[in-house]
């Protein structure tokens, strides 16, 4: 049959356009006169297509004057034709071998019995181009640019952006695409591993997990990933490509390696239909030759001693063994396939083996002699009566019917009819044992009469169908009886009998032999397939299960032969032969003859093939090309394969092929067509290409390692030519081929060539500077861990490499010394790319910077973003090569060597950018920030050897800045205080000079002016301390002090974002910074408790006096100092300094609250003085003095005419508004209500002593009244000012304010009864009318 995917008129057109271009090559491989027979076409244009004049095309003939101008000499051109002759023969040559190839490769899909298509294969997943990398890239930067309606925060938009960067632009990428090794799902989990670090850090939220933002985040990225593509489109591609990546048909396969092999389809539909792939017969037939065949070729390697060249001589005899033993396993699996199978329903599978070992020795007669009971046939039949003619005297409502049975079986009625219309198209299925059944067909009718018992029998038919018989319905007369009316009765009916899987041939033959069939005679024969190695001819009677006679035909050779004399009977003969026997076979006609020695030569397994005389005839007549209509369809396709030349290749005896040669060539080609397909297969066969290549080295004897081999030698030409190969497949070949060499096999010890060790020995060393290399550029061949788990599959195939044999395990001390070494390339070889990228980019970024001096803030700027570069490798390398450790103990500890030396290399540059930076300039502290902040949190680099290297150079710089930056501190108390105008910050800082500072990536504070010598430095941009937003929101304290607390808290904020790594120094730094920072507080205080009291000696001492803005400052100061002493002055130390250390701290505090005190006292002092002068006023009052007298005559004169003041109210209200204004002051500008109230609590115990003390000077003496009511107003107000003002009731209702109060109230008495009214309404009773009157 033609092959499904075309008719065979189409089948005939391609043949007939291919055939005229069939004979190109060989029509020029005539061209050359010196070699006139070589080459398909050559010794004549007889040739199919070939004419006369192609063969005449000769130098110096006409047809060569037109192409002389373009030769310049005929040797030239000679040699020209030479060359293409050359080229054009080995084109032709690689042609048929692809064809003969071709052909194995079909049986071997046709027909397995070795192999299956494996389906526990890992899925390959698609491949990711060129051109859809770039569309990627497209889509995520359309996402980035806000072109998409997906949408997302923030912290997935730098997630897409970092991934963006890092991996889609990476040139390790587009490397990776080039090799074919990165497939979508790679790009996926990377970006689902960039993003969990991300995710873990983010703040938890309540109500959504980080699952949660995982998944999600995960779905944004497929959208991005997928664009506008229809997502159910998309699904069905990949279901449609992965269903194809698991199995194919056989159709599929056949497809695939028309591809391979570069096979047309038209030669395909030839060699198809010539081979006869879908008769499962021949192809069984076919396999059985062939496994015979390789047996006799053992045998005679056996006896000619022509052997391969082992590596020792005793594996010559093992040789035979194993070419037996594998023969004889093909034979078993063959055996078990059963017999049942065929056809289109035959499934691509290996069956189980059988234990059956009948076909072991197949030499010795008579040891499996078949019975008849072993022959078992079963046949199927079915009986359609359709209608019947002739009943011409039954009444035509007679009801009629018909019976059918098979002999020996059970009885089938069909419905009634009239006799009018006897039509039924009634089916009856029988099934039969039988070869020759008899069917019986009866018509009846029914019986009218009262005492009839049957119906009555009109006419029967009894017929003999054969699996040959005509299908169709047929007119057949019934056997009616002598007293029936109608004697030409006719029934039509058709009898189908269906062929059983076994039984591959059958008809009627005459028949003679020697010890069966001893009369020539005509029989109905059989030809019984009992297994796939036992075929039977049997001879049958009719209504016999089992049959009459039967010839196994083991061992006889069938062929064609001339009509015998003397018997008669039969006209076209043949027989069978074995040493001993002949039998002699005859039949009616050419055609079945043809057939019956086809079914027979299948069965006998024999080597030659019988070719019809009729055939032989036809070749050697001249119109031979025209089929004959006697023979079969399978002689007309070997015919029309035969015409376009493919009968060389279907006839050839596959043992006499090398097919290790041809399997060598037909994997690399696959190995080829698998790379270049849609899938990132990193070297692994497809599931059907793995069956085919696994069916053709079982069936055709090609070695296992030479397998191995050439798959190593082809995979090791891809991966050295930049392709990504999987190194576990490589460990699975080279896995095999070492325990065959070394002779450590699973299955036992195997011969091996010496051809075998030397190629393993050259691939192994081949091999091992593959990987050596691979390691080496472990960034680049696997990059960001892709393939998944490559790195370490490549350290475990190495240490299998460097195993001496199979069984000594290599020291892991010589694995790592091998490892390290290549490590220690990789070091430079990462490091020497990285410097050129980074060259690249910063070349990019200042193009018109080109030509120009570099200068040392511009070769700084550069290797800080070489150190970014170098710290992001290193970063990567321990997010995507770190899961080798899981399989290697010691990987981490090389990897730390890498890194080390790595960075080594990065030192070299680091070291240099900073020696050319002037001195005094602390530009070069974010570089220590950016590799020490990455370092430190690293703990097998912390404190390593680059780490203490970077120490040592930043050590001396550290220092450097810490004593400029203490003798600046200082310099600026100095002369701050010199200048001081105690006016508080909040007026100062709007006309602070701003001051650009170097950038550190962190938020910028405003800079306080810093009054230092030219050449120190400045201080750089911290983050501002958490106290300082006050300063721009109240007063506080002064300029000078609150520059200096700022300062030590941003260098002490500098020192601590250094996380200097070395414990020691870093105490080292905090402890100097506390001490200096105790030390300048210290300093603060002095200045500050001395400036206080100055100031108080210039201010009045009348109650003129306000408290100055400046007096509230310095006790802000004080209020700062304290607060920040506490955090700039505290260290976490070890108990014995932190003893120590709280000793010194205590001091401080204690110095800052005895300035403290001593500043309330003198202020109290001064408030004291105050009131002890407005005492002083009240003395003159009084009682027995000149002066008292004088102005009592004075006023009472005065009051006669004028309206005289009242005497003192002046002096108590001024003194009263003193007191308010100070507190008011105090209160508002005081930043600590602690010191507020320890200050009003003192100043009023001292007023009320001081008060006490001058009433008890009088205590002999009247208060004038005056004094009296000056006296009281001042005691009353004081008393109510102070308690509005917090003073705890305690402390105002002492035993000096009670007696103030009672002498008040006494002498308040005493002057109400002497002057008769004279205090008006002055008293020292509660009263809010006097509260009202007085305010």
């Amino acid at each position: 049959m033609l092959d499904p995917s075309s008719s065979e008129e189409e089948s005939e057109e391609l043949v007939e356009e291919e055939s005229g271009k069939e004979p190109l090559a060989p029509a020029a491989a005539r061209l050359s006169p010196s070699r006139p027979g070589e080459g398909p076409g050559g010794g004549g244009g007889g040739g199919a297509g070939g004419g006369g004049s192609a063969g005449g095309l000769q130098p110096g003939g006409r047809g060569s004057s037109a192409a002389r101008p373009a030769s310049p000499s005929p040797s030239v051109a000679s040699e020209k034709e030479k060359d293409e002759l050359e080229r054009l023969q080995r084109e032709e040559e690689e042609r048929k071998k692809k064809l003969q190839l071709y052909v194995f490769v079909m049986r071997c899909i046709a027909y397995p019995f070795n192999a299956k298509q494996p389906t526990d294969m890992a899925r390959r997943q698609q491949k990711i181009s060129k051109q859809q990398l770039q569309t990627i890239k497209d889509r995520f930067q359309a996402f980035l640019n806000g072109e998409t309606q997906i949408v997302a925060d923030e912290a997935f938009i730098n997630a897409v952006q970092s991934y963006y960067e890092v991996f889609l632009k990476s040139d390790r990428v587009a490397r990776m695409v080039q090799s074919g090794g990165c497939s979508a799902n790679d790009s996926r989990e990377v970006f689902k591993k960039h993003i969990e670090k991300r995710v873990r850090s983010l703040p938890e939220i309540d109500g959504l997990s980080k699952e949660t933002v995982l998944s999600s985040w995960m779905a944004k990225f497929d959208a991005i990933y997928r664009g506008e593509e229809d997502p159910r489109k998309q699904q069905a591609r990949m279901t449609a490509s992965a269903a194809s990546e698991l199995i194919l048909s056989k159709e599929q396969l056949y497809e695939m390696f028309q591809n391979i092999l570069g096979i047309k389809k038209f030669e395909h539909q030839l060699l198809y239909n010539a081979c006869q792939l879908d008769n499962p017969d021949e192809q069984a037939a076919q396999i059985r030759r062939e496994l015979d065949g390789r047996l006799q070729m053992a045998e005679q390697i056996a006896k000619e001693r022509k052997f391969p060249k082992f590596v020792s001589k005793e594996m010559e005899n093992m040789y035979i063994e194993e070419l037996k033993s594998s023969v004889n396993l093909l034979m078993a699996n063959l055996e078990s396939m059963p017999v049942s199978k065929g056809g289109s329903e035959f499934k691509l599978q290996k069956l189980k083996r059988s234990h059956n070992t009948s076909i072991i020795d197949m030499g010795e007669e008579n040891e499996n002699q078949l019975s008849k009971s072993d022959v078992v046939l079963s046949f199927s039949l079915e009986v359609v009566i359709m209608e019947v003619q002739g009943l011409k005297s039954l009444a035509p409502n007679r009801i009629v019917y018909c019976t059918m049975e098979v002999e020996g079986g059970e009885k089938l009625q069909t419905d009634q009819a009239e006799a009018s219309k006897p039509t039924w198209g009634t089916q009856g299925d029988f099934t039969t044992t039988h070869a020759l059944p008899a069917v019986k067909v009866k018509l009846f009718t029914e019986s009218t009469g009262v005492l009839a018992l049957e119906d009555k029998e009109l006419g029967r038919v009894v017929l003999h169908p054969t699996p040959n018989s005509p299908k169709q319905s047929e007119w057949h007369k019934m056997t009616v009886s002598k007293n029936c009316p109608d004697q030409d009765l006719k029934i039509k009916l058709a009898v189908r009998m269906d062929k059983p899987q076994n039984m591959k041939h059958s008809g009627y033959l005459w028949a003679i032999g020697k010890n069966v069939w001893k009369r020539w005679k005509k029989r109905f024969f059989v030809l019984v397939q009992v297994s796939q190695y036992t075929f039977a001819m049997c001879s049958y009677r009719e209504k016999k299960a089992e049959p009459q006679e039967l010839l196994q035909l083991d061992g006889y050779t069938v062929d064609y032969t001339d009509p015998q004399p003397g018997l008669d009977g039969g006209r076209t003969f043949f027989n069978a032969v074995k040493e001993g026997d002949t039998v002699i076979f005859a039949s009616d006609d050419e055609q079945d003859r043809i057939l019956w020695v086809q079914a027979m030569y299948r069965a006998t397994g024999q080597s030659h093939k019988p070719v019809p005389p009729t055939q032989v005839q036809k070749l050697n007549a001249k119109g031979g090309n025209v089929p004959q209509i006697d023979a079969p369809i399978s002689q007309f396709y070997a015919d029309r394969a035969q015409k376009h030349g493919m009968d060389e290749f279907i006839s050839s005896n596959p043992c006499n092929f090398d097919h290790a040669s041809l399997f060598e060539m037909v994997q690399r080609l696959t190995l080829d067509h698998r790379l270049n397909d849609s899938y990132s297969c990193l070297g692994w066969f497809s599931p059907g290409q793995v069956f085919v290549l696994d069916e053709y080295c079982a069936r055709n004897g090609v070695r296992g390692c030479h397998r191995h081999l050439c798959y190593l030698r082809d995979l090791l030409e891809r991966a050295e030519n930049g392709a990504m190969i999987d190194p576990t497949l490589l460990h699975y070949s080279f896995a095999f081929c070492a325990s065959h060499v070394h002779g450590n096999r699973p299955d036992g010890i195997g011969t091996v060539t010496v051809d075998e060790k030397e190629r393993f020995e050259e691939i192994k060393e081949r091999l091992r500077v593959l990987l050596e290399n691979q390691i080496t550029h472990f960034r680049y061949c696997f990059p960001f861990g892709r393939p998944e788990g490559a790195l370490k599959a490549t350290l475990s195939l190495l240490e299998r490499v460097l195993m001496k044999d199979i069984v000594t395990p290599v020291p892991q001390e010589e694995v790592k010394t091998v490892i390290r070494k290549c490590l220690e390339q990789a070091a430079l070889v990462n490091y020497t790319r990285l410097s050129e990228y980074a060259k690249i980019e910063e070349n990019q970024k200042d193009a018109e910077n080109v030509g120009r001096l570099v200068t040392p803030a511009k070769k700084l700027e550069d290797t800080i973003r070489l150190a970014e570069l170098v710290i992001e490798v290193l970063q990567q390398n321990e997010e995507h090569h770190a899961e080798v450790s899981s399989a290697f103990a010691w990987w981490s500890d090389l990897m730390v060597e890498h890194a080390e030396t790595f960075l080594s290399l990065f030192a070299v540059d680091m070291d240099a950018a900073l020696e050319v930076q002037p001195p005094d300039t602390w530009d070069s502290f974010p570089l220590f920030q950016l590799i020490n902040d990455s370092l430190r949190s690293d703990y097998n680099l912390c404190n390593g050897k680059f780490h203490k290297h970077l120490q040592d150079l930043f050590a001396p710089l550290v220092v450097r800045y810490v004593d400029l930056m203490e003798s600046s501190i200082a310099q600026s108390i100095h002369r701050g205080f010199e200048r001081e105008s105690w006016e508080p910050v909040k007026s100062l800082t709007s006309n602070l000079p701003n001051v650009n500072l170097p950038n550190v990536n962190l938020p910028k504070v405003p800079n306080l002016p810093v009054n230092i010598p030219l050449g120190i430095p400045q201080m750089p941009s911290f983050s501002a301390p958490s106290w300082m937003a006050a300063i721009y929101d109240s007063d506080n304290g002064s300029g000078t002090s609150e520059d200096m607390f700022w300062k030590l808290d941003a260098l002490q904020t500098f020192i601590r974002d250094l996380h200097w790594p070395e414990e020691e120094f870093g105490k080292h730094l905090e402890q100097r910074l506390k001490l200096m920072a105790s030390d300048m507080i210290e300093s603060c205080v002095k200045r500050t408790r001395i400036a206080f009291e100055v100031k108080l000696q210039k201010t009045s001492r009348s109650t003129d006096f306000r408290v100055p803005q400046s007096i509230c400052t310095m006790f802000n100061v004080m209020v700062d100092a304290k607060a920040q002493s506490t955090k700039l002055c505290s260290m976490e130390m070890g108990q014995e300094f932190a003893k120590e250390w709280h000793q010194y701290h205590s001091k401080i505090d204690e110095l800052i609250e005895e300035t403290v005190k001593e500043m309330i006292t003198l202020l109290v002092a001064k408030f004291v003085t105050i009131l002890e002068g407005v005492l002083a006023k009240l003395s003159r009052y009084d009682e027995g003095t000149l002066f008292s007298s004088f102005l009592s005559f004075t006023v009472k004169a005065a009051s006669k005419y004028v309206d005289v003041p009242k005497p003192g109210m002046d002096v108590a209200d001024a003194y009263v508004t003193f007191v308010r204004h100070s507190q008011d002051v105090l209160r508002d500008k005081v930043n600590e209500e602690m010191y507020i109230e320890r200050l009003f609590d003192q100043w009023y115990t001292s007023s009320m002593s001081v008060v006490c003390t001058w009433l008890t000077d009088r205590m002999d003496l009247q208060l004038h009244i005056y004094q009296l009511k000056t006296l009281i107003r001042i005691v009353k107000k004081t008393y109510r000012d102070f308690r509005l003002q917090g003073v705890l009731d305690s402390t105002l209702n002492s035993k000096t304010y009670e007696t103030i109060r009672n002498r008040l109230t006494v002498e308040e008495a005493t002057a109400s009864v002497s002057e008769g009214g004279g205090l008006q309404g002055i008293t020292m009773k509660d009263s809010d009318e006097e509260d009202e009157e007085d305010d």
